[in-house]
């Protein structure tokens, strides 16, 4: 277990988890995301904050209640396990302990449990599934380490973003370079949503007509019988 690593600077983070997930993960150069399997609980929920990383044997939640000490305001657990397993390694309990410790939200690529309390409380949780099936605690594990999800590695400290688009991690010492680059993004797409708004299309707007004739893209009149495209040779 290791104690006390390096996090990404707190303010950025929330710039992060301003601009949100699917504008981070542009801006990252479309890396980050933690697979299209990962889930909020509850709509509408989102975090931003820093990752403490925890990685069980399947089947056992034990460094789960290891990483709930090693956790403080603003973090977020990120759970993964050995080998896949979607038992469910967070409860009510869990949720209510990391709430008290003011942590942001919880990852996890396992199961979770006590949905409907959890979602009354709101404490934002993503997981790859909902199950009942509990879990032993008997095997040690890892909690601050490197772990790796849908091929992202997340690292200790890392900014990690989600909301009800997924979860996206940002490195540690990338996180100011990625927030510009996401204020950039918005800018221009505030430009795109007034255009677009105002009826400019998106094909002109983003130089996509030549695109189009490239690849042999055709406008052919329909047929005004089977309302299929007319033979364009006429025969």
């Amino acid at each position: 277990m290791v104690v006390g690593p390096p996090k990404a600077d707190a303010t950025t983070v929330a710039e992060l988890g301003r601009l949100g997930v699917a504008t981070v993960h542009e801006a990252a150069g479309r890396t980050g995301l933690l697979g299209a399997d990962l889930r909020p609980l509850w709509p509408g929920a989102a975090i931003a904050g820093t990752a403490v990383t925890v990685l069980c044997p399947p089947g056992d939640n034990l460094m789960v209640h290891a990483a709930i000490e090693q956790a403080g305001p603003g973090d977020v657990i990120v759970i993964t396990t050995t080998s896949p397993s979607t038992d469910g390694f967070v409860g009510e309990l869990i949720t209510t302990a990391l709430a008290a410790r003011k942590v942001a939200g919880l990852v996890t690529t396992t199961g979770v449990r006590d949905v409907a309390v959890i979602t009354s409380t709101r404490f934002p949780v993503w997981s790859r599934a909902v199950s009942a099936q509990g879990t032993i605690k008997a095997t040690a594990g890892a909690v601050n380490v490197p772990i790796s999800i849908a091929g992202t590695i997340v690292m200790p400290g890392d900014a990690v973003i989600a909301d009800d688009d997924g979860v996206v991690v940002v490195p540690r010492l990338e996180v100011a370079e990625v927030a510009e680059q996401g204020r950039r993004r918005e800018e221009r797409e505030e430009h795109a949503r007034a255009a677009f708004a105002a009826g400019e299309l998106s094909l002109d707007r983003n130089g996509l007509r030549p695109e189009l004739d490239r690849l042999g893209v055709r406008y052919v009149s329909a047929d005004p019988v089977t309302g299929l495209a007319a033979d364009p040779e006429g025969s």
